[in-house]
């Protein structure tokens, strides 16, 4: 067939610093370029009708009969690519670098393509909207050019910015979310300082989430009086999830609605409304933003969760693994637990500094420890005390992370002095994590600072009353009130863990030394039978070496109601 001109919608593509990740390791850069090839690239082609003309080594040269279907492609390639990345350090992740163009070529009679439609769409690698007249390389006349940055919102910039615009930042690899400017239904523009307030400490409260890119508010406030499509939102911002709402005010009353959507399917995630008087205004505030915060925290992390399960197992990251392996971890049972350990190994192997998968890790470990199960090792209170050291290590900055390893050197390192200071740093962070004053009011009850670990174990309870952990919570403050005399407490917060999680043996040992210190000796002993089922051969010996109280007395007082409801020595 002689060579012949058409007119095709050309894409070239190419890997981001090939040289420089074959460098660093090349059988595994080449075998995930493979991969990628295979499960993404290719069948993604062919569902847009592309016809894929040569390779060139880590790139490729693609016809589409439609600039639509190239323009589609290449977003739908991009946002696999970014997901793919998440949670990978920079040195192993693989970017694609697109250009499309629609021109003239000259197709050889082997099917290749030449000219200059080809060589323009293999030059735009430019990370910008309009980037007007561009001069591109080996090209004689400027062309005007525009691209698309898929998940972040991309700036005009005229052609002399096109270097700048090279060193855009990269789209965040961890769920992002974009709180809007909630609109003021009440008519009264006085209120307008209320509602903007109140929408700044929640932008404020979520930006303390390291787990969360959250944007800025002099970016959510542009769409301040704009009626807005909240997908579009989301595509401009760059984000994953936006939160929007209202404010409503009648008399001296007010009705605050909120609602958090997922931007990718338009869905709900999570909706509700707060009422409240205008007496202190201020107060009205912090409780309303507490509350929205508390729930959207778990309401992500779910989300996160579904998204990371939806993805082939061969396509798996760090994060992903991770992500993976909450809900094993959550379960606190034996066989659950093995699965969420082994999950946070495989995402530890591939991000060895990744403070999350560490102390989660070493979380699982101690449930193994300090609750009677079958090790996983042959020595989990070593290895969970030095996966708790190297999570406090890596994630100095990272509140959640800072907790858990707290938690975990009191719980099972006994390591007091650096255990507490963990704790309370990661509460200092970040004060509007359910989790984080969880985890840290725990370690401060087991290290002996009773009263303020209440305080943050309370506090947890008000941020994270839709947390899948809240059981653990009930169970704690009933722990702490028993130790401070409160026994009809204890008993009601014990019967509360123990309704939302029938495994949970920490519920039946609180509730059974809490029922023989208030004399109901059937109560007692049911519940002591109960936590024998889940913990067989436990003693009063066993549960001496086993639970880290720091205080004597606090101990001797739990151990004695156990032993009056018939735990054996």
């Amino acid at each position: 067939m002689a060579e012949r001109r058409k007119l095709a919608a050309i894409l070239a593509a190419d890997v981001v610093g090939f040289s420089r990740l074959t460098g660093t390791d090349e059988d595994r850069t080449l075998a995930r370029l493979r991969a990628l090839r295979s499960d993404l690239i290719d069948p993604t082609i062919a569902v847009h009708n592309g016809r894929v003309v040569k390779r060139t080594g880590d790139g490729a040269l693609v016809e589409f009969r439609s600039v639509v279907d190239v323009v589609r492609c290449a977003i739908e390639v991009q946002n696999a690519m970014v997901e793919r990345n998440a949670g990978l350090p920079p040195e192993r992740r693989i970017e694609l670098r697109i250009g499309i163009h629609l021109g003239d070529v000259v197709e050889e009679s082997d099917g290749d393509l030449m000219g200059d439609g080809v060589n323009i769409a293999a030059r735009l690698d430019l990370l910008v909207s309009d980037l007007g007249e561009t001069r591109l390389k080996n090209i004689a006349e400027p062309m005007r050019v525009y691209a698309l940055q898929v998940g972040v919102a991309a700036n005009a910039k005229p052609a002399a910015a096109a270097a700048a615009a090279a060193l855009a930042p990269a789209l965040p690899d961890k769920p992002s979310i974009a709180v809007l400017p909630f609109t003021n239904m009440s008519g009264d523009p006085e209120q307008e300082y209320f509602v903007d307030g109140m929408v700044e400490d929640i932008i404020t409260a979520l930006s303390h989430f390291n787990q969360l890119f959250v944007i800025a508010r002099n970016s959510s406030f542009t769409y301040k009086g704009r009626a807005v499509d909240v997908r579009q939102v989301a595509r401009e911002l760059g984000v994953r999830f936006v939160l929007e709402g209202s404010v409503r005010k009648s008399g001296n009353r007010l009705r605050i609605t909120g609602q958090l959507i997922d931007a990718a399917t338009g869905g709900h995630l999570w909706a509700d409304r707060f009422d409240g008087g205008l007496e202190d205004v201020f107060d009205l505030q912090d409780k309303i933003t507490g509350k929205v915060v508390g729930a959207i925290e778990p309401t992500l992390r779910k989300a996160e969760i579904e998204r990371a399960r939806r993805k082939p197992v061969e396509n798996l990251d760090a994060y992903d693994l991770y992500l993976r392996a909450l809900p094993h971890v959550y379960a606190v049972r034996p066989d659950e637990n093995l699965v969420g350990f082994g999950l946070l190994g495989k995402s530890i192997d591939l991000a060895p500094n990744y403070a999350l998968a560490l102390a989660h890790a070493a979380w699982c470990l101690v449930q193994r420890a300090t609750r009677g199960w079958p090790p996983a090792g042959a020595d989990d209170v070593a290895t969970a005390t030095a996966l708790a050291r190297r999570a406090a290590a890596a994630g100095n900055d990272d509140a959640v992370a800072l907790a858990l390893a707290g938690f975990v050197l009191v719980a099972v390192g006994r390591d007091y002095g650096a255990g507490l200071d963990a704790a309370r740093r990661a509460v200092e962070q970040n004060p509007g994590s359910g989790f984080v004053n969880l985890m840290a009011g725990t370690a401060l009850f087991w290290g002996g600072d009773l009263e303020n670990g209440l305080i943050l174990l309370k506090r947890a309870m008000t941020l994270g009353p839709l947390d899948p952990r809240f059981f653990m919570n009930l169970a704690m403050v009933g722990a702490a009130e028993l130790c401070l005399g409160r026994t009809e407490r204890a008993i009601g917060l014990a019967q509360r863990s123990a309704a939302l999680n029938p495994n949970w043996d920490s519920a039946y040992w609180l509730l059974a030394a809490a029922c023989a210190r208030h004399d109901r000796m059937d109560e007692a002993r049911a519940a002591l039978a109960r936590f024998l089922s889940l913990w067989p051969g436990a003693t009063v010996t066993t549960l001496r070496k086993r639970l880290p109280f720091r205080s004597g007395p606090s101990l001797d007082m739990i151990l004695d109601g156990l032993r009056k409801a018939g735990l054996p020595e």
